[in-house]
């Protein structure tokens, strides 16, 4: 059984009438009652009372039209569904980014999508990059952003945007008044970064062993989850961090933190996506958006 036999079936009921049924289905006569007569052969039944010229239903074509218009109207709304998904009037969109990218870069995006395709249910989930990288791979996002280097062969990365990570400490810290600072200094200070697995910590200590400087001699005072967490320690006491300029910019006007002469290279903000994964016309969409926002 066919949604083309349903059809013509509730057609051919409604009208009464075998030509009429056909004309208003654009099809032959001959094609609408071969329909007709394949239904009733392969279930042995008959639909239609035959009088002459004329057809009327029988008691098991009403109750077979009573079934059959409930399934043409859910195909019907399945099909305005994928219509609308299509063109971006439903439809939802799970983005899972690592928590610099979540807190500073990616909000006036979101916002912007969201004016722009108000009928997409955005949500945003928030770990650290190797916990982005995961919720990708595992399918439990549509699209990811990091800050961190990933080489997973699942996942395609591109970068969006080029952030920097700077070097701050309080104002009263001994380095604030620093007019330079050396890698071979760093361990003169207690040091506060975020978790084994941040972009921002994978990136600093990359930076360290390029210098041929063992991140381990760093003395290490906490581990922090978040950006703002570290800024609120720092401001009470004598400890360095390195974080995106992005998180250290209100602290830096509000003068509650001071930048010190040791800046790393500039790091890419990645886009990521499963390569085998089907993607979607709202993450399309915010791919488009992302790129036009470089």
């Amino acid at each position: 059984m066919t949604l083309e036999q349903l059809r013509i079936f509730a057609e051919v009921a409604r009208q009464q009438h075998l030509t009429r049924a056909a004309e208003i289905l654009h099809l032959t006569p001959s094609a609408v009652s071969a329909a007709i007569k394949t239904l009733e052969e392969r279930y042995a039944t008959q639909l239609f009372n035959r009088i002459g010229r004329r057809i009327e239903l029988n008691e098991t074509g009403r109750i077979f039209l009573h079934e059959a218009e409930a399934v043409l109207a859910r195909a019907q709304a399945a099909e305005l569904t994928l219509s609308e998904i299509t063109g971006l009037q439903r439809g939802s969109l799970h983005i899972y980014a690592s928590q610099t990218i979540a807190s500073y870069w990616l909000p006036p995006v979101l916002a912007r999508f969201h004016t722009t395709y108000p009928m997409i249910d955005l949500k945003l989930s928030i770990g650290n990059s190797e916990q982005v990288v995961e919720a990708l791979r595992e399918g439990l996002a549509d699209t990811g952003f990091i800050e961190g280097e990933t080489d997973d062969p699942f996942l395609h990365k591109e970068s969006v945007a080029t952030d920097q990570l700077i070097t701050v400490v309080r104002p009263q810290h001994p380095w604030a008044k620093c007019t330079t600072l050396l890698t071979a200094t760093l361990p003169e200070s207690f040091w506060i970064l975020r978790e084994q697995g941040s972009g921002t910590r994978a990136s600093f200590e990359a930076y360290l062993r390029d210098q041929a400087f063992d991140p381990a001699h760093l003395p290490l005072a906490l581990e922090l989850p978040s950006n703002e967490a570290i800024c609120s320690a720092l401001i009470a006491g004598d400890y360095a961090t390195v974080l995106s300029a992005l998180a250290a910019r209100p602290h830096l006007a509000a003068g509650t933190l001071k930048q010190v002469p040791f800046t790393l290279p500039p790091r890419q903000f990645w886009l990521l996506n499963h390569r085998e994964r089907y993607q979607s016309h709202a993450f399309k969409a915010l791919y488009a958006m992302v790129k036009e926002n470089r």
